[in-house]
């Protein structure tokens, strides 16, 4: 099934509609200048409220060189950022020494707006793909549209016809997250956040179950065809 992820999440009645509603994931975003940034206090105190087995991801723009600490203080499972942050994870693992999912953010944008910079990941990808050597820790990628004036969450769909070559590629070797809506990428994961709330920061119960009621029937719908 289609790993689900809400992101965004700021409150514990919030993060308990998103696990009812069937989410694997909640996302802790800890960009200050976010409308859906979170204090890692109050991220932890909802952390503690939550199922051990749900994936708890803590969103960075910028990774700091304390993330793990913060991991170990909120209690994350797993942190997202874009590669080559300062404060990023090596091989899949914190400053605890411990294995955490890292995902790494990919600027559809920006990608979009490269043609050469678009072929030459998806050769790189292509050439991990028929390596018998398998990629360890930055094996999940999230594709996310962006703006100058935020690096992530826009919830603007992009163009995921001219995406796709580079989807089906990345699909034969990593782990591949979409954001910006539900299309017929066909990806291993989906994050949402502005697109299920009903104003920057809170959630809106109906719109979340509505989006996991809507992944889960495409689920369905891709294992009959």
């Amino acid at each position: 099934m289609t790993w689900i992820k809400i992101c965004g999440i700021t409150n514990l009645p919030d993060a308990l509609a998103a696990v009812d509603a069937g989410a694997d994931a909640l996302g802790f975003v800890f960009h200050e200048t976010s409308p859906r940034a979170v204090d890692p206090q109050i991220a932890r105190e909802i952390v503690a409220g939550l199922p051990e087995k749900l994936e708890k991801v803590g969103v960075f723009a910028e990774m700091p060189l304390n993330v793990g600490a913060l991991v170990g203080e909120v209690g994350l499972t797993a942190v997202q950022c874009r590669l080559g942050s300062k404060g990023s994870t090596q091989n899949g693992k914190t400053g605890l020494g411990r294995p955490v999912r890292t995902l790494v953010t990919l600027s559809v944008t920006r990608l979009l707006q490269n043609e050469k910079k678009l072929q030459g990941l998806m050769a790189e990808f292509l050439r991990l793909a028929e390596s018998p050597k398998r990629p360890s820790g930055f094996d999940t990628f999230l594709l996310d549209s962006t703006a100058p004036e935020q690096p992530g969450g826009t919830g603007q769909v992009f163009n995921w016809k001219k995406v796709a070559p580079l989807v089906q590629v990345m699909n034969r070797s990593v782990k591949v997250v979409v954001a910006g809506g539900l299309t017929p990428l066909r990806p291993w994961g989906v994050d949402v956040s502005s697109g299920v709330e009903s104003e920057p920061g809170k959630k809106d119960r109906a719109k979340v179950r509505a989006f996991v009621n809507a992944v889960r029937a495409a689920d369905k719908a891709n294992v009959k065809n």
